[in-house]
């Protein structure tokens, strides 16, 4: 039995769900999202919580079952949260600003890094090496936050490039003599 997969999704006051088959439409204060999960799951709305249920006995199933429990989860907290992912540049001359839906990067390179910011997802500068990413859609946040880490990594030698602001980068030991 997943352990995941068996917890009920509570809804916040003010967020709402339906269902017409087997797309859950979620509305709340911040946005509203739709979901259509596999024909492996079956998703059932009660009054103040939803709950996923595997429709067999079958391997995919039950893979299906506990993702589709975090993707529901993180659809209804997107709705009525935000959610923020932090970067953090360091190195010499390296920096960001932000011009219109496009953050222009400085990051030791031969030419400047323009990077065009989609749909759904709020980009701020509060310095020149700070990053803030922030959206309703969990994976599009993070993956525009990788997105523009995979510019330039931290290197392991003097730590320089862009991080996540709670990583942890392992710093080696240079040449020795």
């Amino acid at each position: 039995m997943s352990r995941i997969g068996k917890l009920p999704i509570p809804l916040p006051d003010g967020v709402t769900a339906s269902l017409s088959g087997q797309t859950l439409e979620v509305k709340g204060p911040k946005a509203t999202k739709s979901f259509t999960a596999t024909d492996d799951v079956t998703i059932t709305i009660n009054d103040s919580d939803i709950t996923i249920t595997p429709r067999g006995k079958s391997k995919r199933a039950r893979q299906q079952w506990g993702m589709t429990r975090s993707v529901v989860a993180n659809v209804v907290h997107g709705t009525n949260a935000i959610f923020k992912k932090d970067l953090e540049i360091r190195g010499v001359g390296y920096r960001a600003q932000l011009q219109g839906n496009v953050l222009k990067l400085n990051l030791g390179l031969s030419h400047d890094v323009d990077f065009e910011i989609p749909e759904g997802v709020t980009v701020t500068v509060p310095k020149p090496t700070e990053i803030t990413v922030e959206g309703t859609d969990k994976q599009l946040v993070g993956q525009v936050a990788s997105d523009i880490r995979d510019w330039r990594p931290p290197e392991p030698y003097k730590g320089k490039g862009i991080r996540y602001k709670d990583e942890y980068i392992f710093q080696k030991e240079g040449k020795k003599k």
